[in-house]
């Protein structure tokens, strides 16, 4: 005699510090049970989580999903909380994150030339400069924190020089985007003021970047100049759209990468087996390896855990569940790309991976600007820190490593590694 159906599982607690270890079985819980799934999130926020990649990848696309937070139905007490801590006071919204086009269409044209394979490609042997300077800056010691000694470092100099801050400056950025990413550590409101240091800093250097300007663009002009360019040639940017931009790629551009670094090397030491065949492969003056391995590091424990918010402007429906105007949505990237309707063995760590559309920079019209910037990077760091330290091992257990707070990136706070000294 069979008995009454049993009930699913109990719905798994979300976004406490168990879940932020390993959201993994969480999301593989609501793929199942919950595709799109009502929250409340720590914030108080009421959203929406789409988890499984058919629904994600067609969220991402949706045009009735604006990313104008003025969509947002929100109650007073949620006001605010939607976006990146202190930009709207300090006036910086008006950036490709937070717009529809044609604006988006408009500022993402203009941004774009900064990112073409071919500036790209010229920008390379700085990238590897700047990684060998941050190793040899610990290799004698045997020892290091990868975050906060390379993979943090090396992002915040590459855009800053992309932008054309000036190399003195640098380091003044370097502790205001570490404000940033430390969330809940740092002292109360720091991440505002930051915000609103880094915004005041933008504009002057707009201001010094205008009067000094030449009457012709070298090549490879730095991209605050290019943009101070476009709008007196007519494109006719605001100052504060100038700001935005640069203070999104800043954003957007420093703490994906350096959790694309941070989380590939520690799923590298975590699997010895393929770290092994990426070690041999690169040894042997093969760059194929690195290449699929790098988009399969972004697909099994990617940067950015959850894509930036979405307000619907229309209803629609999303696996199932109706959506009404002004509520919120949020895509779930890191669940979306452990699908395994869409990737085989998905929680299998497959450095040779070739059937891999991961959303781990996004799909659609707000496809990530920067990702052939950030591979490049990604590629230069795990490429350069495995040939110069063969031995890099992990200094602690792997469950003694704690991940940052916050709900957009997923990125540890520490890697603590060991190393045999290597001196300079």
């Amino acid at each position: 005699m069979h008995g009454e159906p049993s009930p699913p599982p109990a719905a798994p607690t979300l976004f406490d510090w168990e879940f932020a270890a390993n959201p993994y079985p969480a999301y593989a819980w609501l793929r199942t049970h919950s595709p799109v799934h009502r929250t409340r999130l720590p914030s108080g926020v009421e959203a929406w989580l789409v988890t499984r990649y058919a629904d994600a990848r067609r969220a991402l696309a949706d045009p009735r999903l604006s990313k104008n937070p003025a969509h947002h139905d929100e109650p007073a007490h949620a006001r605010g909380r939607t976006g990146i801590p202190g930009e709207r006071k300090a006036e910086l919204m008006t950036h490709l994150l937070n717009i529809d086009p044609p604006d988006h269409t408009r500022l993402r044209r203009l941004v774009s030339t900064a990112f073409t394979p071919r500036r790209v490609a010229e920008f390379a042997p700085r990238v590897q400069e700047l990684t060998d300077r941050l190793i040899d800056g610990f290799a004698a010691r045997g020892e290091a924190d990868l975050i906060h000694e390379f993979a943090f470092p090396l992002p915040i100099y590459a855009i800053c020089d992309l932008l054309g801050v000036p190399r003195e400056d640098q380091d003044d950025f370097r502790d205001w985007a570490g404000m940033m990413i430390r969330h809940g550590k740092g002292p109360r409101g720091g991440v505002a003021r930051s915000v609103k240091k880094m915004r005041g800093y933008l504009a002057e250097l707009i201001h010094r970047k205008r009067e000094a300007l030449p009457a012709e663009a070298a090549p490879g002009e730095d991209l605050v100049s290019g943009l101070i360019r476009a709008s007196d040639e007519g494109e006719h940017l605001t100052e504060n759209e100038v700001a935005a931009m640069a203070f999104i790629l800043l954003f957007a551009g420093f703490e994906t990468t350096v959790n694309l670094i941070g989380n590939g090397t520690h799923a590298l030491l975590t699997h010895p087996e393929q770290r092994a065949r990426l070690q041999d492969s690169l040894a042997a003056g093969d760059m194929g390896l690195l290449e699929t391995g790098v988009e399969e590091l972004l697909r099994f424990d990617g940067p950015v855990e959850l894509a930036t918010w979405r307000f619907a402007t229309r209803p629609l429906t999303l696996g199932g569940k109706d959506i009404a105007p002004g509520e919120a949505v949020l895509v779930v990237l890191a669940a979306a790309d452990r699908d395994p309707e869409r990737f085989a063995e998905p929680d299998v760590l497959d450095l040779t991976r070739r059937d891999n559309q991961h959303l781990g920079y996004g799909h659609g019209i707000h496809y990530c600007l920067g990702a052939p910037l950030a591979r490049l990077e990604g590629r230069t760091a795990l490429a350069t820190l495995l040939t110069r330290l063969p031995d890099l091992r992990l200094a602690v257990d792997s469950t003694e490593l704690r991940w940052r707070g916050g709900l957009i990136m997923r990125g540890l706070r520490t890697l603590p590694v060991e190393f045999a000294p290597v001196p300079n």
